[in-house]
C-alpha cells in the first residue's frame, strides 16, 4: 500500500463562481471530503502535489493523508471531475476512512508473464483482457495497490475468472460474495481472429484469380 500526503485548506467561499475563481488562480483544486460521522467539508487541495500524485496509478487505490489546515484525515479518492477538453481536474471527491470499518474500492488488475505465456509464445494465441480493475472490500490497512495474475502457464483456449485471482489476506472480491453466477471472466487466450480473416481473403483472391483465368480461356476458345 502506497502512502500519499496532500495539503489542503477549508473552503468557505462556495458556489460555482467561487470554484471558477479558485481554478483561475491555478494554485488549488476545489474538492470535498465526506463520509463517516462528520459533515461534508468543502476544501481546496494544493494543485502541484495533487497533480503529481495523479500520475501514479497506485494513487487511485491508496490511503491518502490529507492535511486540512494542519489537521490530518485519512481518505481515498472517490470521484474526479475533469474538464471536457483540457487536461484539468475541475473537482475532486474524497471519502473519509475508518481503520475499523471495511471500505469498497476498485483496484487495477496487472497481468504478468505475457512474454512467456505458453498459449501466446508457443501456441500462437492472443491475449484478450476483459477487466482492467476489480472491486474489492477490506480494512484500510489491507488495501492493495493492485491485484496481479500470472499467465505464464496459461494455454491457448483458456479463460480465467475472478475466482482464479489470488488476493492478499483480509481482501474479498465483492462480485464473488454474490454467488458463482458473478464469477466474471477477466481474460482469455484465444486464436487471433485477424489470421483467420487473412486466410479467408487469400482464399477469396485465389477463387477470383481462377475465375479470371477461366474467363480468359473462354474468350480464347470463342476466338
Amino acid at each position: 500500500m502506497s502512502d500519499y500526503t496532500l495539503n489542503a485548506s477549508v473552503r468557505n467561499d462556495l458556489g460555482k463562481g467561487a470554484s471558477r475563481r479558485l481554478r483561475r488562480a491555478n494554485e488549488q483544486v476545489p474538492a470535498i471530503i465526506y463520509g463517516g460521522e462528520q459533515a461534508p467539508q468543502p476544501i481546496a487541495v494544493d494543485k502541484t502535489s495533487f497533480y503529481k500524485a495523479l500520475e501514479d496509478e497506485a494513487f487511485f487505490s491508496s490511503l491518502i493523508n490529507l492535511q486540512v489546515d494542519g489537521k490530518a484525515q485519512q481518505v481515498v479518492v472517490r470521484d474526479l471531475q475533469r474538464h471536457p477538453y483540457k487536461p484539468l481536474i475541475t473537482h475532486a471527491d474524497f471519502l473519509r476512512v475508518d481503520a475499523t470499518h471495511e471500505i469498497t474500492m476498485r483496484v487495477p488488475l496487472h497481468v504478468e508473464g505475457e512474454d512467456k505465456c505458453t498459449g501466446i509464445k508457443d501456441e500462437g494465441g492472443e491475449l484478450h483482457v476483459l477487466a482492467n480493475d476489480v472491486e474489492i472490500s477490506c480494512l484500510p490497512k489491507d488495501l492493495p495497490d493492485f491485484l496481479e495474475i500470472d499467465i505464464t502457464e496459461v494455454a491457448l483456449g483458456t479463460t480465467l475468472h475472478l475466482s482464479d485471482l489470488t488476493v492478499p489476506a483480509g481482501v474479498t472480491i465483492v462480485a464473488l460474495t454474490h454467488g458463482e453466477d458473478h464469477d466474471n471472466a477477466i481474460l482469455s487466450i484465444s486464436k487471433p481472429k485477424i489470421r483467420e480473416t487473412e486466410e479467408d481473403e487469400e482464399g477469396e483472391e485465389g477463387e477470383e484469380a481462377a475465375k479470371g483465368e477461366e474467363g480468359e480461356e473462354g474468350k480464347d476458345s470463342a476466338e
